[in-house]
């Protein structure tokens, strides 16, 4: 195993240093208070006899034995599965496994509570995708229920796609002194190239296929239970987790189904129970997630071009524990850090492909030998992040860890730190007269950093693609698309946007689109500013832009303006779309009043509004 570096790039130090110095105060108080919590013992020796007798009346002799004289650790399972959405099925299974796989090591496990998990891909261009971003929160209120019992020393976190990983991991901070590890479920196995689905998309934006094409392509390409292929934010939440250190090395990418996936998910439940205060490796997640940990978050995702919802995400996380991450610090880490992967929709591959030519271990590896990431962190598995460049192995003896890939074996793919696909992460801000957003310019070809063009202006993403089918959008121009922020509508994404923007650049016109929106980790080929900052709900200045002003995105330079001198004594305008009612909408009001800015993660409640 090669050493990492003993000291980070100076870049990563900096910024590492300057996170620590402005959460000084709020992390002192959240490690003050799960030091607090950690102190009282197991809680759940302080329920009064009826309380506890209610916690485990459905267990069999020998656990309530064990739960009574608290002798024994009790690991709380808390699941997002359901049964509708791939990346989620597989978890049917999973406590039955974890259960058994506790016991083995002396220890109780019990199915604490579900939470919710909706899926993107289904309600994209619908009125529930106005759901989405608030379901992270409600995630993690829900986790926070699961484990208000005070019966568990630990917990396992079962959850995969967009906003339900950084849901639960938000649920799991505010119990801080508990060891928690996630467990995943895998990608389903590769269907039709997403590069084949993406041109189908685009024939049917222009009329040249058909619906039964369009959904013979799709599905082909999400066809099996397992985690949609391509690099988008269930992917990225994988990514994420175990460069944290709450997954087991090389977990995250190994297919759904195998016998090496069910070898990983005993094994977390078996590594967890041996973290709980009970034992002599105490482990608690408060304090595997710290700046270094967040660091390495950001890094990992810039290295691998990773879904902009992270930018809400990670900051969101981050103040669940008492740490103050900004988008500055996001662009000051991707000045340094290299592009080494390239998957759909930043290339043809898809994460199968990653993880079976090197995958996590042979990327943490570069990214440790490069400086690039924090060595010195606490993991599920123990101190010190060199532990994740090696790969599982199941063979006879069981599972194991191998040495780890010294070279990619597709360079189109994966790629070595002294030799990247880009010198910097693709990740960039932008700011100006418009606000600040982000821009991902990772798929985004250099000649098109730099759009400067009449603004088309829309409130919804109906209605850009109403003027698009009725062959409105000639021309050069730059599609504002605004009233989609938190306080708006929920901030949705707006993946119906990319088939007809793509369709007009391909066709040789200028485009770019600005919007207080998302679009996450299927932001590809068009210049997209998103998550535009403060958006037009809260007075924004993209509330007072007009059709036909100019507008200059600048991704290179770092600019966002809009080049007309009388915007700010311009009334602002009022958004044409009522997002109030119907699907549910009308039950999250209060969410939509109390949430916080994109740049603070949307969250709210918390550090994060």
């Amino acid at each position: 195993m090669t050493d990492a570096p003993q000291t980070p790039h100076p870049r990563i130090a900096d910024v590492t240093e300057r996170i620590a110095a402005r959460s000084a105060e709020s992390r002192s108080a959240y490690l003050a208070r799960i030091r607090a919590a950690a102190a009282e013992g197991p809680a759940r020796t302080a329920l009064g006899c009826a309380n506890l007798a209610h916690g485990f009346a459905a267990c069999g002799p020998l656990e309530k034995k064990s739960l009574s004289e608290s002798v024994k650790p009790n690991i709380a399972i808390v699941s997002s599965y359901n049964d509708m959405l791939s990346a989620h099925q597989p978890l049917e299974t999973y406590p039955a496994l974890l259960k058994a796989a506790v016991a083995e090591v002396g220890g109780v496990a019990q199915f604490a509570g579900g939470v919710p998990a909706m899926c993107d891909g289904v309600t994209q261009g619908r009125p529930g995708m106005e759901l989405s971003l608030f379901s992270r929160d409600v995630i993690a209120m829900a986790a926070a229920v699961a484990l208000s019992h005070d019966m568990f020393d630990g917990a396992l976190m079962l959850g995969v796609c967009d906003k339900i990983v950084p849901g639960l991991l938000i649920g799991a901070l505010s119990f801080g002194h508990l060891p928690v590890a996630f467990v995943p479920a895998g990608p389903m196995p590769s269907g039709l190239p997403n590069a084949e689905k993406a041109k189908v998309r685009q024939l049917f934006a222009e009329g040249k296929a058909g619906r039964t094409e369009l959904l013979q392509a799709e599905s082909a390409a999400y066809h099996a239970p397992g985690t949609c292929t391509f690099y988008g934010t269930a992917n990225s939440n994988q990514m994420l987790m175990e460069v944290m250190g709450l997954h087991l090395p090389g977990a995250s990418f190994e297919q759904a189904g195998t016998p090496l996936r069910e070898a990983l998910t005993a094994e977390t439940g078996r590594r967890v129970t041996g973290l709980t205060a009970l034992g002599d490796n105490y482990t608690p997640i408060g304090e595997v997630i710290d700046e270094r940990a967040i660091v390495n978050a950001v890094v990992a995702l810039l290295a691998t071009g990773g879904s902009t919802n992270h930018t809400l995400h990670l900051i969101a996380v981050a103040a669940a524990a008492g740490i103050e991450l900004t988008w500055d610090d996001f662009a000051a880490l991707s000045e340094v850090v290299p592009l080494l992967t390239r998957m759909y929709p930043n290339g043809t591959a898809d994460v199968n492909r990653f993880h079976e030519i090197g995958g996590m271990a042979y990327l943490i590896g570069q990214l440790l030998d490069a400086g690039l990431l924090h060595e010195d962190v606490a993991t599920v598995t123990g101190p010190g992040l060199g532990r994740y460049r090696q790969r599982p192995v199941l063979d006879e003896a069981g599972l194991s860890w191998g040495d780890e890939p010294k070279e990619s074996a597709d360079t189109t793919v994966l790629r070595p730190a002294d030799d990247p696909f880009s010198a910097d992460g693709g990740l960039r801000m932008v700011s100006g007269n418009l606000g600040r957003a982000v821009i991902k310019v990772s798929a985004v070809a250099p000649e098109r950093h730099v759009i400067e063009a009449p603004a088309k202006v829309f409130d919804s993403q109906a209605a850009l693609q109403e003027a698009f089918a009725a062959g409105e959008l000639d021309g050069d121009f730059v599609a504002v698309v605004r009233f989609q922020g938190p306080r708006a509508n929920g901030m949705p994404e707006l993946h119906k946007l990319t088939p007809p923007l793509g369709v007009l650049q391909d066709r040789g016109q200028k485009v770019a689109l600005v919007t207080d929106g998302r679009m996450s980790g299927a932001s590809g080929k068009v210049p997209a500013a998103i998550h535009v900052s403060p958006e037009a709900a809260a007075g924004g200045p993209l509330a007072r832009v007009r059709e036909g002003d100019l507008v200059r995105l600048d991704a290179a330079a770092g600019t966002l303006e809009v080049l007309a001198p009388d915007l700010m004594e311009r009334e602002l305008a009022e958004t044409t779309v009522d997002s109030s009612t119907g699907t549910g909408r009308e039950l999250f009001a209060a969410f939509r009043s109390a949430v916080g800015p994109a740049e603070r993660g949307a969250a709210v409640f918390g550090a994060g509004r």
